[in-house]
């Protein structure tokens, strides 16, 4: 049998390691476009800003190495044109001597990954990050002109990574997204990366878009008539499958316009298979086709199909769309489906945020995480999480993909037998308390009202601050009344039975001690989620 791969870096590799791994007779050839190959797309940001990083620590191998280490044939800048599925033939480009040929194959498997999405206008000093060589590009036109203003077109995971890497040396950086949010991040959560961000010094303009770039390249203009002046574009708006070769062939593509795949990542053509950037997934959650490009998800699709071309029982199990980046000493993470995905799909959700230290507070390094989380009311079970915090957002990203593949209710999560150590987490892990939060909110009586419900219902509700004085003075939600927690009981008479009310303290803790001694005395009362602190940031989102 002769396997061809087209597309050599993370799951076309992925592909041939496996099979040959399973196999030894099996004849494998590859043809993949450009010089490199495996390499290491997720770090060229971090190639661009810091000079210890080279070259090599991105493309480990070259096509000598894996030749020899897997037996196959991998022919490096060649470029396959098209497929003809009824011979079992491809027609081939040599990048460097410009001859065409025709390879034949038994099974056929398209691993072309996807290349950036172009933005609206040419110009020498707009650059797109996809590849090794698109870093070096950057890379030496940083070195050899010392720019000094750089606009980022996008807020994507790429996007948010170059700012930091380009503020590293020492370039001033404006972001350019034209939704009211940051990249895949519900409002309420981007707040919170807005507010750092601009913290860092880091000039960003949401809802805008660029109208216009100067003939130099020097001056943009935008949708909303701003001016900015810079000396570089880096453009990361998303990505398009590789599939233009494709045109003609009969193979079928999905929504995203990425080859259309099943469970065992089949085409719809017979010996055609499809991996990676190129390829569809589809939801763990819902079972619907999705289309989340990511480094992580080639390699396991790639994995997969190389065991299953050889006779292996592997199959795609479908994804949560799990990411997480960094952008100074933040980090950013989410898994499953956000606030806008849950309600398109029909869900009934309960929302809350949770503010917790990632460890014991008094500890040095403790730092806050906010976490939203999203549940179905109707079976409990868990549908998507967003974390922003410095330190243990990827610990407690995992644990919550975790109980999302194998379906986990909110009650399940106070149960979990974490580890615990006043360095790695607090008596009750941020991960127990969401789920305590949410099973009270859904299977108890502890209602939560989120801060954009509350702004919505704003006259169905009275508002009790049950935080100090002195706090309350500083700063409060418009017209709330302050009832100190110490003093809620002596003064209960006071309220009013047939209102609704949304009592909050700070963060959210007081606030449900206050809002179970209203419960007990026959008030209807919500907890504000995230309390104060939650509001005061999100209300300015609104």
């Amino acid at each position: 049998m002769k396997i061809v791969v087209v597309g050599a870096v993370a799951a076309g590799t992925s592909v041939i390691a496996k099979a040959r791994r399973n196999n030894e007779k099996v004849e494998i050839v590859a043809y993949t476009s450009g010089s490199d190959i495996s390499y290491s797309g997720c770090g060229i940001p971090y190639y661009i800003g810091e000079d210890y990083i080279k070259r090599g620590n991105l493309t480990p191998r070259d096509a000598e190495w894996f030749e020899s280490r897997f037996n196959m044939k991998l022919n490096i800048n060649h470029k396959v044109l098209s497929v003809n599925p009824n011979l079992k033939t491809i027609e081939v480009l040599n990048e460097i001597t410009g001859e065409t040929f025709e390879d034949s194959y038994d099974k056929l498997v398209i691993t072309t990954g996807a290349r950036p999405r172009k933005i609206d206008f040419d110009n020498k000093n707009i650059f797109y990050i996809r590849d090794v060589e698109t870093g070096d590009k950057l890379k030496k036109f940083i070195h050899e002109t010392s720019p000094k203003k750089a606009l980022i077109v996008g807020s994507g995971y790429i996007g948010l990574e170059m700012v930091e890497n380009l503020i590293q040396r020492g370039i001033e950086v404006t972001v350019i997204e034209m939704n009211n949010s940051i990249g895949r991040l519900d409002p309420d959560i981007s707040i919170y990366l807005e507010k750092y961000l601009e913290k860092k010094g880091v000039n960003l303009i949401l809802g805008d878009s660029v109208k216009d770039i100067s003939v130099d390249g020097k001056t943009i203009t935008t949708n909303r008539g701003k001016s900015i002046k810079i000396d570089f574009i880096v453009a990361a708006i998303g990505v398009i499958p590789n599939v233009e070769f494709l045109e003609g062939s009969g193979i079928e593509l999905g929504k995203s316009r990425a080859i259309k795949v099943n469970r065992y990542l089949e085409t719809n053509l017979p010996d055609i298979y499809a991996a990676g950037d190129c390829a569809t997934t589809y939801s763990l959650l819902t079972g619907e086709e999705t289309y989340v490009p990511l480094g992580s998800t080639a390699n396991k699709m790639g994995r997969i199909l190389g065991d299953r071309l050889t006779g292996g029982s592997l199959e795609f199990k479908g994804i949560l769309g799990t990411s997480i980046f960094k952008i100074f000493d933040m980090a950013v993470a989410s898994t499953g489906l956000d606030e806008t995905e849950a309600l398109e799909k029909g869900y009934s959700i309960e929302i809350i945020h949770n503010i917790k230290p990632n460890q014991t507070e008094y500890l040095e390094a403790s730092r806050e995480m906010v976490i939203k989380a999203i549940a179905d009311r109707k079976t409990g079970k868990l549908l998507g999480v967003q974390i922003l915090g410095e330190n243990g957002v990827d610990k407690r990203i995992d644990v919550f993909a975790t109980l999302l593949t194998f379906g986990a209710t909110v009650d399940q999560l106070f149960h979990l037998d974490l580890a615990y150590a006043p360095p790695f987490s607090t008596t009750k892990d941020p991960v127990n308390y969401t789920g305590m939060i949410l099973n009270n909110a859904i299977n108890g009586k502890n209602k939560i009202i989120t801060p954009k419900e509350l702004n919505e219902k704003r006259d169905e509700f009275l508002i009790i601050d049950v935080r100090s004085k002195s706090q309350y003075e500083v700063a409060h939600i418009e017209d709330a009344i302050n009832i100190p927690l110490e003093t809620l009981r002596e003064r209960i008479k006071e309220l009013d039975k047939s209102k609704k009310i949304a009592v909050h303290c700070n963060k959210g803790v007081t606030g449900n001690m206050a809002q179970n001694i209203l419960l007990n005395n026959g008030f209807d009362v919500s907890n504000i989620s995230g309390g104060y602190s939650n509001y005061s940031i999100i209300s300015k989102k609104s």
